[in-house]
């Protein structure tokens, strides 16, 4: 990947971001849905990101969504370990 090309990547995650902290509750499936090419391990590394961001600057409700909405897209993607409580 080139340069710029990353970067332009990085500005599509930005505005899906953005999206999903802007849409109604419980649509955030939709509007991942739209844009399936953006799914991938850089996005949920851009949301910690922005999480740690979010919660650095205070807001908690933010980080904390876009923390959840990570972790769930990195199990889809198997890039989260499934940790079983089996003794």
């Amino acid at each position: 990947m080139t340069e710029q090309t990353q970067e332009q990547r990085q500005n599509l995650y930005f505005n899906l971001i953005d999206k999903l902290l802007k849409c109604p509750n419980g649509q955030e499936p939709e509007v991942l849905q739209q844009e399936p090419e953006l799914i991938d391990s850089g996005l949920v590394q851009t949301m910690m990101q922005v999480g740690t961001m979010f919660a650095h600057e205070g807001n908690q409700d933010g980080a904390e969504f876009l923390f959840f909405v990570a972790r769930e897209l990195a199990k889809e993607l198997g890039l989260y370990p499934e940790v079983s409580n089996k003794e």
